[in-house]
């Protein structure tokens, strides 16, 4: 896979200053661009969740409802999407479920409440039961059940939130008293809707008093009921398991000239596995209100479904020369403004490198790269891909003669969320006259700022001008061929298996290289582990000096079982492009990292604020209706008014020329 030239020339031209004339004040880049309406609330990050979902205040209760409120309105319970990174190859991140997919299933709703409630402050914990898992939060000196996949939690007659255990202690002393009723799938099912729907209330006196049951005992998604309920807590299955949430994906849509994002309150049928890695989502062709998304209007859902396919395009300007301002790399090329070329080999003694970057902050399920090549000589464009940040390169098309050229780079970016291009021009005059990216993305519409009947208030954000960094790869090299797995990014690695990260001595490390184009900001890591022993762990550390001194972030020790912990370095030296990131164990045979991620933050070299162009579309009794606002500052505020109920249709956000 490794080209050692290739390798060698890559990190050259990464080493040398892109060569800016009069452009170099020019904003390339537009970060953070966030449009918020009124009722749909933020979780672009964790930080931003928190801002909208948890209120200054609030009692521990509150603030527990608050997390199951948030998983429901996101996740609807469907076979769940892969990316093959974190533990059991399900996607664990709940800001991406929200953001990116909109539903899973029972486990990772689990996870997401652990997430939400440790971020909150909130000691949590997982169960798995009878055909299903659930969490719980403690506060009060007591643990409380809430369930967000199948949408329910148990009050109790003095208003405080039923355990598990007294769930289970209900159920067991209903069982008692009617014994032929457990394991008794028809009969429980029969019993519930006896009485005109209503049965089910002479069951446990905690179940009938639950405000989430309905007639025949439905759930408010109807595809469980008391029945399901009775089965799962007949206490034949009880143990504690955690499913090893991730986190560190935030959503920082970026604009560059050129650039334009499209997010659709629909879809074309496309998904995250639709390559036979998974199972299409039952929820793609649902409608909000119908079905198994019945429940969702009672949750503030303003979507008509759940699935979006979008589109991220990116026309590269290179008609003037603000191209080389949205370069990672730039090594002896030249613009032609005069003539077709508009990226040209300046001295054809060496080759001349361009390095384009296209991170998106939704999933990659297509890809298709256009371009024109001008080879009016003897020479060849050589183009190449990078899905690690840079390592490696593989070459995907040499072209030896001018005219339009298209690579299909689908099987490429299939799961992605950021890769790298690069154009190797050798030549006298070989250059490229035209550069077109194509995309098909993943998102979820829940959270996209729908628009309601009425004034509707619209908050245009575009701030910090920052980017991100990220090394994320599955723990497990079984996974190879279908997603990076963590030697894609050249780990040095110390007393650990090389076929997943469990340590072999009692002491080792596994330590990643990690660069940023501009000045890093800070460090977002962490890990799903395991350590069983008493002097167990990981001690999170980061070099800024290239290997010479580590320092600890924090220690992640014995763990009671899997878990989940994540940290920030902040105190990142001034100028600093490069740092080490240290995973470092003791606890042979007894330590392990199941799933990790790493974040470096850093600030765009050519970034800040220019105009936006937010446009709007949907429908209104089928007459078609467009909104189109320019966003002239970092932070504005405007209104929307529909006459009528709108069929939200597109939201489409672009640099204003």
């Amino acid at each position: 896979m490794r080209n050692g030239s290739l390798l060698a020339l890559a990190l050259v031209v990464l080493s040398t200053p892109v060569v800016i004339a009069q452009e170099a004040a020019e904003v390339a880049v537009v970060s953070n661009v966030k449009i918020l309406s009124t009722g749909v609330p933020d979780v672009s990050s964790l930080e931003a969740w928190k801002n909208s979902c948890i209120s200054p205040g609030m009692s521990d209760k509150e603030k527990g409802i608050a997390i199951w409120r948030s998983v429901v309105q996101h996740q609807q319970q469907n076979s769940p999407p892969k990316e093959f990174l974190h533990h059991e190859d399900t996607v664990l991140d709940f800001i991406k479920i929200a953001n990116v997919y909109g539903y899973s299933y029972c486990s990772v709703a689990a996870a997401e409440v652990t997430c939400l409630g440790r971020y909150a402050g909130m000691p949590a914990r997982g169960w798995t039961i009878k055909g299903h898992c659930v969490p719980e939060l403690y506060w009060d000196g007591k643990w409380h059940l809430l369930d967000p996949s199948l949408i329910n939690y148990f009050p109790k007659p003095d208003g405080d939130i039923a355990s598990v255990d007294e769930v289970m202690a209900a159920v067991k002393a209903w069982y008692e008293v009617n014994p032929d009723f457990k394991g008794n799938h028809k009969k429980l099912y029969a019993f519930g809707r006896e009485e005109g729907g209503w049965g089910w209330k002479r069951g446990p006196k905690l179940l009938a008093e639950s405000p989430f049951y309905g007639i025949r005992g439905w759930l408010p998604a109807k595809t469980h009921g008391w029945y399901s309920t009775m089965q799962e807590y007949d206490g034949s299955t009880l143990f504690r398991y955690e499913s090893g949430y991730s986190q560190g994906y935030q959503v920082n849509v970026q604009l560059r000239r050129g650039m334009r994002l499209v997010r659709n309150w629909s879809n074309k049928g496309l998904y995250a596995n639709m390559d036979g890695t998974g199972g299409k989502p039952g929820c793609m062709e649902g409608q909000i209100g119908k079905g198994d998304l019945v429940h969702c209007p009672d949750f503030g859902d303003l979507a008509p479904g759940r699935v979006g396919n979008g589109t991220l395009e990116w026309d590269v300007p290179l008609a003037d020369s603000a191209w080389r301002t949205s370069a990672v790399a730039a090594q002896n090329v030249m613009s032609a403004p005069r003539t077709k070329l508009r990226a040209v080999v300046r001295d054809d003694r060496q080759p001349g490198v361009l390095i384009f970057r296209i991170p998106s902050s939704y999933l990659y399920l297509s890809g298709k790269l256009s371009f024109e090549t001008v080879i009016p000589n003897p020479g060849h464009v050589v183009v190449s891909f990078s899905d690690n940040n840079g390592l490696d390169w593989k070459e995907i098309a040499k072209v030896e003669k001018s005219g339009e050229q298209q690579i299909d780079l689908s099987k490429l970016v299939l799961r992605r969320y950021d890769y790298r291009l690069k154009f190797e021009m050798r030549g006298n005059s070989v250059g490229l006259a035209s550069l077109k990216i194509t995309h098909d993305v993943q998102h979820s519409q829940r959270p996209l700022p729908a628009l309601a009947q009425g004034e509707n208030t619209i908050t245009f954000s575009a701030d910090p001008p920052e980017s991100t960094v990220t090394v994320e790869a599955s723990s497990h090299m079984k996974n190879r061929d279908k997603q990076l797995v963590f030697a894609d990014f050249d780990p040095q690695m110390e007393n650990i298996a090389t076929e997943r990260l469990l340590l072999t001595g009692d002491t080792g490390h596994i330590t990643f290289p990690i660069e940023t184009p501009g000045d890093m900001t800070r460090l977002r890591f962490g890990c799903f582990y395991w350590a069983g022993k008493p002097d167990a762990g990981w001690d999170l550390q980061v070099s800024t000096d290239a290997g010479k001194t580590f320092t600890t972030v924090e220690r992640f020790g014995k763990s009671e079982r899997h878990n989940g912990r994540w940290t920030t370095f902040a105190n990142v030296p001034a100028g600093t492009r490069s740092a080490l990131v240290r995973y470092a164990g003791t606890g042979k045979g007894n330590t392990a990292i199941l799933n990790f991620r790493i974040d470096a933050d850093y600030l765009e070299p050519h970034g800040g604020f220019r105009p936006v162009r937010v446009t709007y579309l949907w429908e209104e009794d089928g007459v078609e209706k467009k909104d189109e606002h320019v966003a002239t500052k970092a932070s504005e505020v405007y209104t929307i008014t529909c006459g009528k109920k709108p069929l939200m249709k597109s939201l489409v956000v672009e640099l204003a020329e």
